[in-house]
């Protein structure tokens, strides 16, 4: 059997939602007035943007579908927000499975549950596909991913934090230290999964995969030079969980 791309899944309930128009989940293209924007985003970043691009959230995963994408030209020919929130809120709760297995789904159910759920659903459907930035309190609900301050090592140890709002980055993308041996520690709060790993001059070297509050090290004799650091999770870096380490 064919596998069919989520995509193809979000739009398929998106369209049921049109034909049941008379659904609340998916009546109206404004927010329920009800419906925390700001919630919404905090927990979209923490829970799923490690997996989806949504421009809005700053949110860069690349192994789920573009939410963008996924809906853009449907909008385009007047696909409202309201049928949006509709089919988010509806992969949430009963997410995609295989076609092959019809049991492992493509994203967890209820990585969240109940108003949350729900006002995830209308921050992705308020934001999908829009150009530009947040505005107001949206625009500072979530840190700037990756955009601290350069990180120093002290005593022959480096804390390199992963983001912990759950975003693809660590709290730095420059770091530094002296040559000799240092060993590196990535603290990861969120629930997402991350490792660190350093490669460069010779050295190549990963960290345990740590969540909820883990800690993932390591230890290696580094000389004069420009380093990568790096989460090996799949599609991770390549979501930008990436920074520079010199050695000087």
């Amino acid at each position: 059997m064919a596998r069919v791309p989520l995509r193809s899944r979000l739009l398929a309930v998106a369209a049921c939602c049109a034909l049941a128009g008379g659904l609340t989940a998916c009546s109206g293209d404004e927010p329920p007035d009800n419906a925390d924007l700001v919630a919404g985003k905090k927990a979209f970043t923490e829970k799923c943007g490690s997996c989806h691009v949504l421009g809005r959230a700053g949110t860069k995963g690349v192994q789920g579908p573009n939410l963008d994408e996924a809906f853009r030209r449907s909008m385009k020919d007047g696909l409202g927000r309201g049928t949006v929130r509709g089919a988010v809120h509806s992969q949430i709760i009963h997410p995609a499975t295989v076609p092959e297995s019809n049991k492992v789904a493509y994203m967890p159910a209820n990585l969240v549950r109940g108003k949350l759920a729900e006002d995830v659903a209308a921050y992705v459907a308020a934001s999908v596909s829009l150009t530009g930035k947040d505005e107001g309190l949206l625009a500072v609900a979530v840190p700037v991913a990756g955009a601290g301050k350069p990180v120093v090592a002290s005593g022959g140890t480096l804390q390199l934090p992963a983001d912990p709002n759950g975003q693809l980055a660590y709290i730095t993308k420059v770091a530094s230290a002296k040559p000799g041996q240092l060993t590196i520690e990535s603290k990861n709060e969120a629930a997402i999964p991350h490792d660190i790993a350093l490669e460069g001059g010779g050295v190549n070297e990963k960290g345990e995969t740590v969540q909820g509050g883990g800690v993932s090290k390591i230890s290696a004799s580094v000389k004069a030079g420009k380093y990568q650091f790096y989460c090996t999770i799949s599609g991770h870096r390549e979501g930008g969980m990436e920074g520079v380490l010199t050695v000087k």
